[in-house]
C-alpha cells in the first residue's frame, strides 16, 4: 500500500471494473469534446479509473487511442488523452476509441466557439409579501448521471433577487432547483415552496448515486410546499407533485398550504409569547437563567410572574425599541420579517431522472427555537434565525465502499451533523453528532461562541465548524472522515479530534488554550507530498480570541504544523501548485491591510515566500498543461489566471455568483481529460457557459471523478461558502506518477 491509502485505492499495477469489491463510482462514458481553437480542432477525452496500469514518467499506462475525423483516421495517441487537430474545421465529426475497446467508441461534434451553452429555462419572478418584486439568477451547480447512461446531467440552482444572507431580515422569494440534459432538456423542477428561505445559508444539495443503482439521487432540506415540476414533450408543465408529509405531520393538520414565514407582526406576537413562558423555559426552572427578563435586561424589577399579556407586551417593547438599539444600533426588531422560524423541517431524496420523491424524514436535529438556545439574541448583534439555520451537505465513503449523505446544521454554536444511507426506499440515519448546546447564564447578554457544548463526547465541537466541510481518509483506513473546520468526525460518528492552541502574547486570550475557531475557508489534500498522509489549510475568523488567523495542520490528528496569530478576521485562504520551482502546494490567506503579519504565500512545509502579489483566494481551477493550480479572479467576465503566465482566460459575457465570492456555477473536471471545466452563468442567466482548457497536456491521468476524494468534493462544493475539490493524492507539476493510486472500484 501506498503510505496513507487505504481500501479505496490500489498500487498502480493493476486496474479492471473491480468485480463488485472496493469503491462504489460512476460508470462514465469516454467524455469526448472537440472545441474550436484559433490552431484547429481541440480534442479531449476521459481515461477511466479502471483502464489505468502502472506509472510511467509522465502519467499512467493505459490502452492508447485511435482518433478518427469524418470516419478516417488521423492520430494513435499514447501519452495522452487529448489531440490537437490542425486540420479540421466546425464541421467536422469525431470519434475516438480505445485499443481493445468494442464498439464504435465515442463520438462528437465541435463546438461552433470555444465555449459550449447549455440553455436554461429561467423561473418567472414574483412578489413578495412586502411587495418587492423580484427575478431570479442561477446560482451553484452540481453534476450526476440520473439517467444511467454514462453522461452527466447538470443541476442548477435558481436563487432569487432578493436571497438573503441569515443575518439579513426581508422576504425571499422560492428556490427552484432544475435538472437538465446536456443539450438543455429540462427534466423537472423543484420548487421548495415558501417554507424554505433563500441563500446560501439555506439549501445544500446533493446529486449523487445514493444506492448504488448507476443513477445519481437529488437529495436536500425541504418542507411543507416543496413540489416537483415535471414537464411534457412541448416543454409545457404537466404535473405538480408535492412531497409525501410525514404522518405525524398529517394527523396534526399540517398542509402543503401552510406559510410560516414571519411578518413583523408575527415576530412581534412571537417574542410576547416568548416572554409569556418565561417562566417555563427549562433554562430558567434550572437556574442557569436570569428567573426574570428584567434581570436578564439589567433593569429594576417590575412585573409579577407569569406575565400577564399586557406585561409581556411592555416588556416586548422595551426589548425591541431600547434594549435591542441599545446593544447596537443594526438591531431594528421592528421590522424583524421573512425569517421561516417554525413549522416542520425535513430531509427529502428524490429521483435525479425524474424529479420523483423517493422518501421523506424529519430534517435532525429540529431547530428547537428560533436560536435563543443558539446564542442568536446574547451578542452584541440581535440576530434571530442567524446560527440556528446554519445548514451544510456532503456525501462520504463512510465504509470505504458505499456513499452516505450527512448533513449539518450550526457550527458558531452548537454543532451537529446526521449521516444517511439511501438503499433506494428509505433513507436511514447511521449516526448523529450533536455538541449540545453553549451554556450561557444570560440569553440575551453573553459570549457563547467558543464555550464548550454540553454533551460530554461531542462538546468540544462548537464553534469549530466552518461554511463547508470535506470528507477525506485522513487516517489512512480506507474510510472517509468529516473535517468539520478545525474538528474531524471519524467514519464511525465518533470525535476523532478537535483542535486547539495555546493564546498569542499579544491576543484578548494570552497563554489561555483555545480552540482554533470558524473559518471561510477550508483546504484538505495531500498538499506537502513529503510528509505522510494529508494536510488541512485553513482561515480563521475569530480574531484576537483565536490562536491563530490561519493554519496548516496534520489532517490525521490536527496538530497544527505552522500558522500565525493574526489578531483580525482572515477571511479567505487558498492552496495550489502556483509555482512549480517549490516543491508541494503553495498556502495563502488574505489580510485586512495594515496587519503586520506575515499573512499571505507559504510553502508547503513552512517557508514564507512574501506577501506581495498574493493570487486570489474566490476559487482555484487545475487549467494548465503542466499540472500547476490556476485561479478564477472577478466577478463580471471572469478570468483565469496564471501566477507567472498572467490571464490564460477571459470569460466574456458571464458572471460568477455569490457576490464578492466570486464563485463559478462549478469547477470539476465533468468531461474531457482529467482537468477541469469551468461552469459559469451568462450576464442574463439563460444558459450557463462550459469553458474546457484547450492547451494539449502529455500528462495521463484518469478522470478526477474516478477519485473519491474528489469525486466527493464536487458533490458538496455547492455547500455555503464554495470550496475547490482535491484528490486524495498530490497533484501538481512534479506528481511521482509511481505514487498516484489506482482507484480499487466497482463503477455502476
Amino acid at each position: 500500500m501506498l503510505p496513507g491509502a487505504g481500501a479505496a485505492y490500489a498500487e498502480p499495477s493493476g486496474g479492471g471494473r473491480g468485480g463488485g469489491r472496493g469503491v462504489q463510482l460512476e460508470d462514465l462514458d469516454r467524455g469526448l469534446v472537440a472545441a474550436s481553437t484559433g490552431d484547429g480542432v481541440f480534442l479531449s477525452w476521459r481515461l477511466l479509473g479502471h483502464e489505468t496500469r502502472a506509472a510511467t514518467p509522465h502519467g499512467l499506462k493505459s490502452p492508447a487511442f485511435r482518433v478518427y475525423r469524418d470516419g478516417r483516421r488521423i492520430a494513435t495517441v499514447t501519452d495522452s488523452t487529448d489531440y490537437l487537430d490542425t486540420e479540421g474545421g466546425p464541421d467536422a465529426k469525431y470519434r475516438v476509441v480505445a485499443a481493445g475497446e468494442r464498439g464504435k467508441g465515442a463520438s462528437a461534434e465541435v463546438w461552433p466557439q470555444e465555449h459550449y451553452d447549455l440553455p436554461l429555462r429561467k423561473p418567472a419572478g414574483g412578489t413578495t409579501p412586502a411587495g418587492e418584486d423580484y427575478t431570479y439568477t442561477a446560482n451553484d451547480m452540481s453534476v450526476g448521471d440520473v439517467t444511467g447512461d454514462g453522461r452527466y446531467e447538470y443541476v442548477v440552482k435558481w436563487d432569487p433577487t432578493n436571497s438573503k444572507d441569515v443575518s439579513q431580515v426581508g422576504y425571499t422569494g422560492n428556490t427552484y432547483i432544475d435538472t437538465y440534459t446536456r443539450d438543455g432538456t429540462l427534466l423537472h423542477r423543484i420548487d421548495l415552496g415558501v417554507n424554505i428561505r433563500s441563500g446560501a445559508h439555506y439549501t445544500q444539495f446533493l446529486v449523487y448515486d445514493l444506492d448504488g443503482d448507476g443513477r445519481s439521487e437529488l437529495m436536500f432540506k425541504t418542507a411543507p410546499g416543496t413540489k416537483t415540476i415535471t414537464y411534457g414533450p412541448d416543454g409545457e408543465a404537466a404535473s405538480a407533485d408535492y412531497i409525501t408529509m410525514p404522518q405525524d405531520d398529517a394527523e396534526a393538520g399540517r398542509s402543503h398550504s401552510d406559510d410560516y414565514r414571519m411578518s413583523a407582526e408575527d415576530y412581534y406576537d412571537h417574542v410576547v409569547t416568548m416572554f409569556q413562558d418565561w417562566h417555563e423555559h427549562p433554562e430558567v426552572e434550572a437556574g442557569n437563567w436570569p428567573a426574570t427578563l428584567e434581570e436578564a435586561f439589567g433593569i429594576e424589577p417590575r412585573y409579577d410572574y407569569p406575565l400577564s399579556r399586557s406585561d409581556a407586551e411592555a416588556l416586548a417593547d422595551y426589548f425591541m425599541d431600547t434594549y435591542a438599539p441599545g446593544r447596537s444600533e443594526r438591531n431594528r426588531l421592528r421590522g424583524f420579517e421573512g425569517f421561516v422560524l417554525s413549522g416542520p423541517e425535513y430531509l427529502s431524496v428524490f429521483d435525479g431522472e425524474t424529479g420523483a420523491e423517493l422518501d421523506t424524514v424529519d430534517y435532525e436535529p429540529p431547530r428547537g427555537d428560533d436560536g435563543l438556545m443558539w446564542g442568536d439574541y446574547a451578542m452584541s448583534r440581535i440576530e434571530p434565525g442567524n446560527r440556528v439555520d446554519r445548514f451544510l451537505s456532503g456525501v462520504a465513503y463512510l465504509d470505504g465502499r458505499h456513499p452516505s449523505a450527512v448533513f449539518a446544521r450550526g457550527y458558531y454554536t452548537r454543532a451537529t451533523l446526521a449521516a444517511y444511507r439511501f438503499d433506494g426506499e428509505e433513507l436511514r440515519k447511521q449516526w448523529l453528532v450533536d455538541s449540545g448546546h453553549a451554556p450561557m447564564s444570560n440569553p440575551f447578554n453573553d459570549s457563547p461562541h467558543g464555550v464548550e457544548g454540553t454533551d460530554p463526547e461531542y462538546g468540544t465541537l462548537t464553534t469549530q465548524g466552518n461554511h463547508q466541510m470535506t470528507s477525506a481518509d485522513v487516517d489512512g483506513d480506507g474510510r472517509q472522515e468529516i473535517v468539520y473546520g478545525a474538528a474531524t468526525i471519524d467514519d464511525d460518528g465518533s470525535l476523532l479530534y478537535s483542535s486547539y492552541g495555546i493564546g498569542h502574547p499579544d491576543s484578548a486570550v494570552p497563554g489561555e488554550r483555545v480552540k482554533l475557531g470558524h473559518g471561510d475557508a477550508l483546504h484538505v489534500g495531500d498538499i506537502d507530498p513529503q510528509r505522510e498522509g494529508l494536510e488541512i489549510w485553513g482561515v480563521h475568523e475569530g480574531a484576537a480570541h483565536a490562536p491563530y488567523g490561519f493554519a496548516m495542520r496534520d489532517a490525521a490528528t490536527g496538530e497544527v504544523l505552522f500558522g500565525e496569530y493574526t489578531g483580525a478576521d482572515t477571511g479567505r485562504g487558498m492552496a495550489g501548485d502556483i509555482d512549480p520551482r517549490t516543491p508541494g502546494l503553495e498556502a495563502w490567506s488574505s489580510m485586512p491591510p495594515g496587519q503586520e503579519v506575515d499573512a499571505g504565500l507559504w510553502t508547503a512545509d513552512g517557508d514564507y515566500l512574501g506577501r506581495d502579489d498574493v493570487p486570489g483566494t474566490n476559487m482555484s481551477i487545475r487549467w494548465a498543461a503542466d499540472g500547476t493550480t490556476q485561479i478564477v479572479n472577478g466577478t463580471r467576465a471572469p478570468t483565469v489566471d496564471d501566477h507567472r503566465e498572467g490571464t490564460l482566460l477571459t470569460a466574456e459575457g458571464t458572471h460568477t455568483n455569490n457576490g464578492t465570492k466570486g464563485n463559478p456555477a462549478l469547477v470539476a473536471d465533468v468531461f474531457g481529460d482529467w482537468r477541469e471545466e469551468l461552469l459559469l452563468r451568462t450576464e442574463d442567466s439563460e444558459a450557463i457557459r462550459f469553458y474546457t482548457p484547450t492547451e494539449p497536456t502529455d500528462r495521463k491521468l484518469y478522470t478526477l471523478m474516478h477519485d473519491p476524494q474528489y469525486r466527493a468534493g464536487i458533490a458538496g462544493q455547492q455547500t455555503s461558502y464554495n470550496q475547490p475539490a482535491y484528490p486524495g493524492f498530490y497533484l501538481a507539476a512534479d506528481t511521482d506518477w509511481s505514487q498516484v493510486p489506482v482507484p480499487h472500484a466497482h463503477y455502476r
